[in-house]
């Protein structure tokens, strides 16, 4: 944080004041997680600390159990399937919402946005009693659908932000020179808001592969996912493995919001190369 060099000792104390608290929250928000880490590495076979040497036990049971490797391919599987039905989705409720009225587009995306104001608790009883009489309960496809609900909201969100950065005149100049409207949305729309589009489709992916209130209602033995055999494991042995599996989602998820944040800025360049 920048402080002037025309700033008054006070106003230099309350920035660092503040800087300092929030250093202190951040350190807070985040020391739980990285605690974690140390322990996926720990030889011994109980969680705790000092640890009793450094291996990678638990990375190798990881990697040579059967239920932790079925887990990790019905979540790939799953996530997969739910950003690439929720991008395309999300991203055309945006696009249908920037040509509603004022009036109408706030209440429409009040519900389109529901499922993330509603429990997830009550959204998991309310699919389940709904899927099962349809056999989609138990089911891959059913989890992928359910994901897709509360996915959905997050491409909405992020296309939404990045359609606000596009020059409606590149859009009314296409349809002024003859292009159809699928061919403006194609030829101009699309490359523009690409990389929010993109970013969006991450952020479906992670609300998929981190899903687990859901998933307990719906998933069976065969569509265990990666945080439902983390929560099983916890609930009848601890294991070190969970941490180690632990530690493989927190790379993902900084990788994943690493690449989320590259494609934000990117759509911000572009938008205000065209501004």
């Amino acid at each position: 944080m920048a402080v002037s060099p025309f700033a008054s000792p006070a106003d230099r104390a309350g920035r660092a004041a503040l800087v300092v608290f929030c250093v202190g929250v951040l350190i807070f928000l985040v020391t739980p997680v990285v605690a974690i880490i140390p322990l996926s590495f720990n030889a011994g076979s109980f969680l705790s600390y000092p640890l009793a040497g450094w291996s990678m036990r638990w990375y190798r049971e990881l990697a040579n159990s059967p239920e932790w490797i079925g887990a990790m391919r019905n979540s790939l599987i799953i996530a997969t399937a739910t950003a690439a039905l929720a991008t395309p989705l999300g991203a055309l409720a945006a696009l249908g919402l920037m040509r509603l009225p004022p009036k109408s587009r706030e209440p429409m995306l009040a519900l389109l946005l529901s499922p993330l104001f509603v429990p997830v608790i009550v959204t998991a009883v309310g699919v389940y009693f709904l899927y099962a009489p349809v056999h989609l309960a138990n089911s891959h496809i059913g989890l992928i659908l359910a994901h897709t609900t509360l996915a959905a909201p997050f491409v909405i969100l992020v296309v939404q932000a990045s359609l606000q950065g596009v020059d409606s005149s590149l859009l009314r100049a296409g349809s002024s020179l003859g292009a159809p409207p699928v061919t403006v949305f194609l030829r101009v729309l699309l490359p523009l808001i690409a990389p929010g589009v993109a970013a969006a489709a991450v952020f479906a992916f992670m609300a998929s592969f981190d899903e687990t209130v859901v998933t307990i209602f719906l998933a069976g033995p065969a569509q265990r996912t990666i945080p439902l055999q983390m929560f099983n494991g916890v609930r009848d042995q601890i294991s070190p493995a969970i941490t180690a599996a632990a530690t493989l989602i927190i790379i993902v998820s900084i990788v994943l919001l690493g690449a989320a944040e590259l494609l934000r800025r990117r759509g911000a360049r572009i938008n205000g190369l065209n501004a």
